[in-house]
């Protein structure tokens, strides 16, 4: 049966080479390649720091513990993401707290991030889901009423644009993640760019074991620092970013082109002021029962989808952690409940999104009389 995957990541002849150079060089931990692989992701989001991770989470992570976040400080994010953002917040002894989102952006609502606001509140982590960049003027302008620390989760958002500014680039830090599915791939491993000193100065000591100097370590820190066998996959796929996403905007073009004619299925809403850089396609249907029966129709002819993603506050963890309940951020779930994401990747051809779509015209009259 054809199979049509919901990402692929461009490996090829000249990502082997780098590895194999790699491993010839015997450079198997940190070192210069990793170097090379920050000062390249620097320059291309336009910070003066990129530190990197093994992985997006530790970025994340070290972000919040290098601004010195403790025990019993609320950090406001969004509820619509995947659990690293929530998770790393937990795990600094902090609280998370949820804000709902806008129902066209599926971004965190900026309208209600001030009421969420406590005297323990100290951070806000806007996700740019799927690629398109949070309302971030009017998350800064709240954080700086608040002196409260903006740290974008740009897991998804690879070359993304606000008002002609990219992702990473537009909070006090921003943090990224190179894992498989993304517009950049190294396999595992994440990224944290700011134009901090300070913030970078502490970043890289905590991601080493708390040292500033061989066998010196002035932090309790840890474990998280890049490989150079990753770093060199790393800098051959940022020369790719810009064909990458010409790519996938041609291929979300034709996705919304055709879906106009469906009045159960939605493309998720993009600002004028954005450039989605589409790490995922994500549509939205009527109803609970539309989606689900759209999945397993396209799942039984090969079509891989997934759900990004259930709301995080009715997660088991997280209801048994903060006693989250159902109806407390009622468009998230809302959501959750009728968002499916479909292939959307640099190997995807046209011919495969005419299958796609063949498959959903097929089955119309079925999906719309469900509710």
């Amino acid at each position: 049966m054809r199979r049509i995957n919901i990402a692929e990541p461009i490996i090829e002849a000249e990502e082997i080479a780098a590895v194999t150079q790699v491993l010839k060089e015997k450079r198997l931990s940190q070192g210069e390649y990793v170097e090379k692989f920050e000062k390249s992701f620097a320059e291309y989001v336009g910070t003066n720091h990129a530190i990197a991770f093994n992985s997006g989470t530790a970025a994340l992570q070290v972000g919040l513990a290098a601004k010195g976040i403790k025990p019993k400080d609320e950090i406001i994010t969004s509820p619509f993401t995947f659990a690293a953002t929530a998770n790393v917040i937990v795990l600094l002894g902090a609280k998370p707290v949820f804000v709902d989102i806008d129902p066209e952006t599926l971004n965190i609502n900026p309208l209600l991030i001030e009421e969420a606001i406590t005297s323990n509140t100290r951070a806000i982590i806007p996700v740019h889901y799927a690629g398109q960049c949070a309302e971030m003027d009017e998350i800064i302008r709240i954080a700086k009423e608040y002196d409260l620390f903006v740290l974008e989760d740009a897991a998804e958002a690879h070359g993304s644009l606000y008002k002609k500014k990219l992702a990473g680039n537009l909070g006090d830090a921003g943090t990224f993640s190179f894992y498989p599915n993304k517009n950049i791939v190294t396999g595992e491993g994440g990224m944290l760019t700011t134009n901090d000193d300070e913030l970078a100065k502490k970043a890289r000591i905590l991601l080493n074991h708390g040292q500033d100097g061989r066998y010196h370590h002035v932090e309790i820190g840890w474990n998280y620092k890049m490989m150079d066998l990753v770093a060199a996959i790393g800098l051959v796929q940022i020369k790719r970013i810009h064909h990458i996403l010409k790519h996938k905007k041609e291929l979300a073009e034709y996705y919304i082109d055709i879906f106009r004619e469906f009045d159960f299925i939605r493309p998720q809403t993009v600002r004028s002021y954005n450039l989605h850089s589409y790490m995922l396609f994500s549509v939205l249907t009527s109803n609970q029962a539309q989606r689900d029966a759209l999945q397993s129709i396209l799942e039984n002819v090969g079509v891989e989808t997934r759900i990004a993603f259930p709301s995080l506050h009715l997660q088991p963890i997280f209801r048994r952690l903060y006693g989250f309940k159902y109806g407390q951020f009622p468009v998230a779930e809302k959501a959750s409940e009728t968002v499916l994401c479909i292939p959307i990747h640099a190997y995807l051809q046209r011919e495969d999104q005419e299958y796609i779509v063949n498959v959903i015209q097929e089955s119309q009259k079925e999906l719309e009389g469900l509710k």
